[in-house]
């Protein structure tokens, strides 16, 4: 057991946010309903500088806890495929997120299969989408990274940017009770138009800089 077992379960947080716009958060209309409250959200910034809502609780301490119970990321609600976004892509998104997700956790704390104690519980979902040029309804979209509208091309064609919105929180496994929530936007590549395919390779960026926040970060 490590002696900076403070700090590695003080990284798990980093579980819970990805890679995003560092010029905005979540609005509160876009929460989807997968934690149960949403009071006390404040913007702060992740470990790599990105801005993200998060709620820590005031008696949370990071040494009391060094395992950690991973639940696999999910879609909350459940995506509806398309052709730009087809089934296939989005189970290959699900999995390399929980990929990345589950080595970054298992380099700084003890992965476990049953509650005890200094054991937190994470889960995590990926929940919705948003537009800058017009506010969807989260129920008008599919929940998963896609159209934030950029430039019209000379074809009529809109240059699309992909943004994944994540929701997460982690658990105290002996009281059941919720130490640390996190909403969090991230953007990844941009695709030449709203009929070109999404893919992994398209969002990468953010699930990937998710693995590297969950490595670095600490509560201070």
């Amino acid at each position: 057991m490590r002696t900076s077992s403070y700090v590695k379960a003080a990284c798990l947080t980093g579980l819970l946010a990805l890679a995003g716009c560092s010029s905005s958060v979540t609005a509160p209309e876009k929460y989807s309903g997968f934690l149960k409250d949403y009071s006390g959200l404040q913007e702060t910034k992740s470990a790599s500088g990105k801005t993200i809502l998060r709620w820590v609780d005031p008696g949370f301490k990071s040494a009391n806890y060094d395992k950690l119970i991973f639940n696999p990321l999910t879609y909350y609600p459940v995506p509806k495929p398309t052709t730009q976004l087809g089934a296939q892509t989005l189970d290959k998104i699900l999995a390399y997120s929980n990929q990345q997700l589950k080595a970054s956790a298992a380099q700084r704390v003890q992965l476990v299969s049953k509650p005890g104690p200094r054991t937190l519980i994470f889960h995590g979902a990926i929940t919705g989408v948003d537009s800058s040029k017009q506010g969807l309804q989260f129920y008008e979209v599919i929940p998963v990274a896609m159209i934030v509208a950029g430039t019209e091309a000379a074809t009529g064609h809109r240059t699309m940017e992909t943004n994944l919105y994540f929701e997460g929180e982690l658990i105290d496994s002996s009281t059941n009770k919720v130490v640390m929530k996190v909403v969090r936007k991230g953007e990844g590549k941009t695709v030449s138009n709203e009929k070109a395919p999404i893919t992994v390779e398209s969002l990468k960026v953010v699930i990937d800089g998710m693995a590297t926040d969950a490595s670095m970060f600490e509560v201070k």
